[in-house]
């Protein structure tokens, strides 16, 4: 299995895991917000929203074009302390913050 054969096994685990916490359904970011400048599009999405509509995506675009892996991908911690501040259960926390380190070390690692 190929490192893209393993990052979209990967980013089909963290959709399942957002569907199945509640994290999944939401409206798209208005047009405008993909512009932003700011790490994580903090400042026009929820990391939710970014996750879904920008990182998945963009990682699926990767994927697809069998393009060299970023330099590095270091989402879990962001992902950790937002869940934390929004008061996420231990157990979807643990879930999602899982999901998403394994995404971060296949494309680290390769």
């Amino acid at each position: 299995m190929t490192v893209h054969d393993e990052l979209d096994v990967a980013l089909r685990r963290l959709e399942a895991t957002m569907k199945a916490t509640n994290m999944w359904r939401m409206n798209a970011p208005a047009p405008g917000a993909y512009e932003s400048q700011q790490p994580f599009c903090i400042d026009t999405m929820d990391l939710p929203q970014w996750l879904r509509f920008v990182f998945i995506a963009r990682l699926d675009a990767l994927i697809e074009a069998q393009a060299p892996m970023p330099e590095k991908c270091d989402v879990a911690p962001v992902l950790e302390t937002y869940l934390t501040q929004r008061g996420t259960r231990a157990n979807d926390r643990l879930l999602l913050c899982k999901a998403v380190e394994e995404i971060d070390r296949l494309v680290t690692e390769n």
